[in-house]
Order: structure tokens, then sequence, then C-alpha cells
């Protein structure tokens, strides 16, 4: 049985993703440890995974709200240098601190998010084994394909192409100052330089929560590289939340969430009520702790049906007629598992990228979560509500997500690339 050391950015959602594979490798009778800053620890709620901190001196307790506090609000070009530097100064942490840490844990592979080019580097200067992980959309790239925080859809036409180039190029200029930490720690581990996320990946395997069916199309993707469905521990997630409340069967029900980082956005909340309240749905709204009971108490004023922290989103998601989400990874996919179209207001990272592809697929719309109103958001809703053109295709990627695998497959592939079971025969 192996030791695994997971390095990960210290986002819920990302952990959580990265938690439930650990949970399945454990089922296993492997060992998982996560690494990162003391405050990250209150991510993992099953005692059977092991937390290492690393970088207190850095990275204090009491730090970590304040960072996701600017990644959740960046704001003007200042706030977005200031959210990159945080993600360089996070990876040049790791990179020198995971080293002794692995070493003392008898570490024996790494499974490392895409979005933390640390465990990639570190992996290849001691020389240990590498899954990379990808719990948001993939950092894999190709020629004519939008980079994940691109809100522009696919498409081979020469305006295409150039959209593609122009921002991608502007990208790899506002991450100068990630490139150059990751540049400089590949020169203080030994390694062959390189500066970009998508050059830290694993070469044995390389593990999506997408699906090819949602994602625009990849034609130069490694043969490592595995779509497989989101990564869920199903027991884990249904005994974390209360149960759904008494939802009316003959009146449309709409869930809405932005997410653990976007929780806090009572204005764009409010008009999601007073949508709702126009088109007299059924409103659940999840703020994953981000408002004030006063604040929930208003959304009722506005329009909400019920107002809680935390839902069981699968089941949420699963009796919903549609969603209202921020076009988070965990969300969506699990939305598409469930059949639900879904209305993406993207905010930021590679939410607005998922809102192209949501689009691309015809599995639902998108609309500005800054700019659209109530009425603008309850006629995108109605649309989604009646037209059923959305229905065959959500089914046809729901088949996929089925037959992707999910986190047995995941753990499948870990323990076959790093050959610690053998290959199961495929069967018809």
């Amino acid at each position: 049985m192996a030791h695994f050391g997971v390095v990960a950015p210290a986002f819920y959602s990302h952990v959580n993703a990265l938690a439930a594979l650990a949970v399945e490798l454990i089922e296993r009778g492997h060992r998982v440890t996560f690494l990162h800053r003391p405050d990250a620890a209150t991510y993992l709620d099953d005692q059977r995974i092991g937390f290492h901190a690393v970088g207190a001196a850095t990275h204090p307790p009491g730090s970590l709200d304040a960072m996701l506090r600017r990644a959740a609000n960046p704001g003007g070009p200042l706030g977005l240098r200031r959210v990159i530097d945080d993600m360089a100064q996070t990876t040049a942490m790791l990179c020198r601190e995971l080293p002794a840490a692995l070493a003392t844990l008898r570490i024996d592979a790494i499974l490392g998010d895409q979005m933390e080019a640390a465990g990639g580097l570190v992996a290849e200067a001691l020389g240990l084994p590498l899954i990379s992980v990808a719990c948001a959309l993939p950092v894999n790239r190709e020629p004519g394909l939008p980079l994940p925080v691109m809100p522009f859809g696919w498409g081979e036409d020469e305006r295409s192409l150039r959209m593609v180039e122009g921002s991608t190029r502007v990208y790899d200029w506002l991450m100068a100052p990630h490139r150059r930490v990751i540049e400089a720690e590949a020169r203080r581990l030994g390694i062959p330089v390189r500066g970009m996320l998508h050059e830290c990946l694993s070469s044995l395997a390389q593990i999506s929560q997408t699906t090819a069916s949602f994602d625009f199309p990849r034609r130069q993707a490694p043969a490592c590289f595995h779509h497989v469905g989101p990564l869920r521990h199903a027991a884990s997630a249904a005994a974390r939340h209360p149960p759904l409340p008494p939802i009316d069967p003959g009146k449309p029900f709409v869930f809405a969430s932005l997410g653990t980082m976007q929780g806090h956005r009572f204005g764009l909340f409010r008009r999601i009520a007073q949508a709702c309240r126009e088109l007299d749905v059924q409103l659940l709204v999840a703020h994953c702790g981000g408002l004030t009971a006063r604040q929930g108490a208003a959304l009722r004023d506005a329009g909400a049906t019920w107002v809680c922290a935390f839902a069981p989103q699968l089941e949420a998601l699963a009796r919903a007629d549609a969603v209202i989400s921020h076009a988070g990874s965990n969300t969506v996919m699990d939305a598409i598992a469930a059949r639900t179209p879904i209305l993406a207001l993207p905010i930021a990272f590679d939410q607005p990228g998922a809102a192209a592809r949501i689009c691309h697929a015809g599995i639902g719309l998108r609309a500005s979560a800054r700019w659209t109103g109530a009425s603008g958001i309850a006629r995108l809703l109605r649309r989604l509500l009646d037209d059923a053109s959305f229905t065959p295709r959500l089914e046809a990627l729901a088949a996929d997500v089925e037959s992707a695998g999910g986190t047995r497959r995941a753990a499948d592939l870990v323990e076959t690339t790093l050959r610690l079971r053998q290959p199961q025969p495929v069967t018809a």
C-alpha cells in the first residue's frame, strides 16, 4: 500500500474534490496526507485523511481568510496583481517546504492539483511519481483552444484563432510574477526550467473532472490524459448538510448557489430572488455561510422561498428544474449529472470558460453577474424552464458522466499507473 501526498490550492472546492479521491484510496488500504498552510486543515472533515501543515512562518494561522477575500474580490488591475502574487508566494513556500515534509512523512507519490505548480516541480526534483488532477477546467494547452479563464467560445475560423492567440499572450503577461517564481524554483530544485502551469503536469497520468463532451474539442491531449467526470464521495456529502426543505412538486423549483468563495454576494442573490418572484417559482438559495441572518431574511422578502448556508447539492440539483450558478466546475458537473439546465453567472477564475462551454454544449445560458438585472435573469430563467431543447443535450452529457467512471475510475487510474494493482479487463 502507498502513502500519497496531496498538493493543491487552498480553495475549498479543490480540496473537496481531492478529498473524495483520497477517501476512495483510503478505503482501498492506502494512506493520504494533504500538505499545505495550517489554515487549510479546516477544509478536511474526514478524520481518516491526514494533514501536515507547512509554511507557518510565511503563511501563519489566520492568514488564509485575507487571501480568500482578495481572490473572491480582485477588483481592478492592482487587485488582480495581488491575487497573482498570492499564488506566486504560495508556490514558492510549497517548493521550499515540501521536500523535507515529504521525506519526513515517507510519501510514495504525489497527487498534484493542476492549479498548483509546486506539486509537479517538487515531485520531479525528488524523483517521486506524480499524478496530476484537474479539479477545475484543465490547463492543458492546444493551438486554437481558449484558455479556461477566457469567456469566449471555440471556433476554427480566423477570428476565433486570433482571439485565442491574443488572449493567451495577455494572460501570460499578467501571470509573469507567477512564471518568474516557477522558473526560480525550478532552478533552485535543480530541474529543467519551465514557467507555466501546463508545463508542470504529470507524464504518467492526468485526471480531469470534466468529460470530453463538455469540454471544447481537444485534439492533442496526451495519451495519459483521462476524463473521469466529477470526483465525489456520496456518503460523506450526504452526512454534511441538512435535508432539503419540503418542495411543492406542482411548482417549478430553482436552486441557486454561488459557491464557497462568492456566497457573500447579497446583491446578486437579491436579483435572483426578485427574478424568481417575478416568475412565481420556488427558490432555494445556498450561500455557503457568506450571508448574515439579516441578509437571509431580506432574500426571503425579495422572493426566495428558502435560504440556508449549505444544502445537499446533489439532491437539490436532482430535484431542481434549473440551477443558477457562478459556473464553478463542481456545480456545473453535478448539474450535468443531474440533467439540470444551467443559468451561468460567471465571476472569476475559470468560471467564464465554464460558462462558454455550457453554451457550446447547449446545456444552459449565461449572463453577466454584474450587469444583468432581475428582469434579465427572469427572462433567461423562463427560457430554461420552457425550452425543451436543453433536455436531450443534457441527457447525452449526463450519460457521458455516468460512463466516465468518477472517483472509482480515478482511483483505478492512480493504482494502475503506479502499478499498485493490475489493470482490469475491459468488458463490452
